[in-house]
């Protein structure tokens, strides 16, 4: 990996990242644990879905991608932007829909070079004119969404020559020496052909610096719930990725794991809330519901400390379950929504009625099944910088727990 670092990439770009998203990273999280034991909050990581819009459909999107279009404009995103400087952040992610129909985002990374942003993209408008841009920037890494083969990739998500446009986004990243990134949302359909050495090794062939692998989750109001994994499938993918993080020379991003391999939900740790295209405060982007904006008289630092919202959201879901609580408890969301008069974020205006139909089924919590990391850079830094800041610790209770495997093995024992 360090030779991979020392000659396959822009060193400006690498220092960039080593010391905004490194040294500033760990600067900020040392700041939230501060204020934890003061008992303040604010999260060290912010996600902004900057627009609705997309150029795709894809299976199981949350995203109101053929409503109007709306946008975070340039302003209220420099402002909250800002705002989050202040308290020490310096990394934002950054969603749509596709962030790069939002005409302003170039000029939002060039706004902002004192932090580093990741970009959610399918690829598709990054044209050798997009990265060069994105290289002199220097503060942008862009995430590149692959979801299978030519023929998976086009039912996936709604068109026809997907995977191509979506190739060709890459090499121009690559080309253009940006530090490039490859997602996959896994499901059944992908599981096969992307969640192998394989598929890693062409990833490093092509030049790409990080993979992340996140499971598929049925939300929204087409849920496709027959492409979630069960839960020997999500156990597979999580033991691929700790044996690929100590064996390739590839970063393999994974934001649900401690360092003993304990399931955790960002959210629920305070870790990162999100930001929607209309400028709601959700816990994260496919929990839909708030009631708070960041277009809001009070200051974002104010918000985010006095959210009785925010609050009950990470104190109810860390007390029942250490994975997914939409996944999992979407009853308590719903719970939650109706104790604090919650608005439903959406454009179509069903989240309610689409949780009360999910069916409960596990996530990344797998009691007694834990993989821990094996590479000990991985587990000095989930040690330090990515755990459960003690949100499970002090609320979480085993026996208010329900296994949904568990209840679908009781359902079919009493047939």
């Amino acid at each position: 990996m360090a030779r991979r670092f020392a000659f396959e990439t822009d060193k400006r770009l690498l220092a960039k990242a080593v010391w905004m998203l490194g040294v500033k990273g760990l600067r900020s999280i040392h700041r939230h644990k501060r204020r934890l034991k003061r008992g303040e909050f604010f999260p060290p990581f912010l996600y902004l879905s900057v627009i609705n819009s997309c150029n795709l459909r894809c299976q199981g999107c949350w995203v109101d991608v053929a409503a109007k279009q709306h946008k975070i404009e340039l302003e209220a995103a420099t402002k909250t932007i800002r705002q989050a400087k202040a308290m020490g952040n310096s990394f934002f992610g950054i969603l749509g829909g596709e962030p790069f129909m939002h005409k302003d985002l170039l000029t939002l990374f060039e706004t902002h070079p004192d932090v580093y942003f990741q970009v959610f993209t399918n690829g598709h408008f990054i044209t050798d004119e997009v990265a060069a841009r994105l290289r002199k920037c220097g503060n942008v890494t862009p995430l590149i969404s692959v979801e299978g083969s030519e023929i998976i990739s086009d039912t996936r998500r709604g068109r026809d020559g997907v995977l191509n446009q979506t190739m060709a986004g890459i090499e121009a990243a690559v080309r253009n020496k940006l530090l490039v990134g490859v997602c996959t949302s896994v499901c059944k359909s992908n599981i096969d052909d992307l969640v192998n050495e394989k598929w890693v090794d062409r990833l490093i062939e092509m030049g790409v610096m990080y993979c992340w692998f996140h499971i598929y989750r049925p939300v929204g109001p087409e849920p496709n719930p027959q492409l979630a994994l069960s839960s020997a499938e999500q156990k597979r993918v999580r033991q691929f990725v700790v044996d690929t993080r100590a064996t390739k020379p590839i970063v393999v991003i994974d934001a649900y794991h401690d360092d003993a391999g304990n399931a955790l939900c960002p959210a629920v740790t305070g870790f990162t809330h999100h930001v929607g295209p209309w400028g709601d405060i959700e816990p994260c982007p496919v929990i839909q519901l708030a009631t708070e904006s960041i277009h809001d008289d009070r200051p974002l630092a104010e918000t985010f400390n006095n959210s009785s919202f925010l609050r009950d959201f990470r104190e109810l879901t860390a007390g029942n379950t250490r994975g997914c609580v939409i996944m999992e408890r979407p009853d308590l969301l719903v719970e939650l929504a109706e104790k604090h008069n919650a608005r439903d974020t959406t454009a179509r205006g069903g989240v309610i009625d689409e949780l009360k139909a999910v069916s409960p089924r596990r996530s990344q919590y797998q009691p007694g099944d834990e993989i821990p990391e094996r590479n000990f850079i991985y587990r000095w830094a989930k040690k330090y910088a990515f755990n459960d800041f003690g949100a499970y610790a002090k609320h979480f209770d085993a026996s208010r727990y329900q296994d949904p495997d568990q209840r679908v093995a009781e359902q079919k024992s009493c047939k």
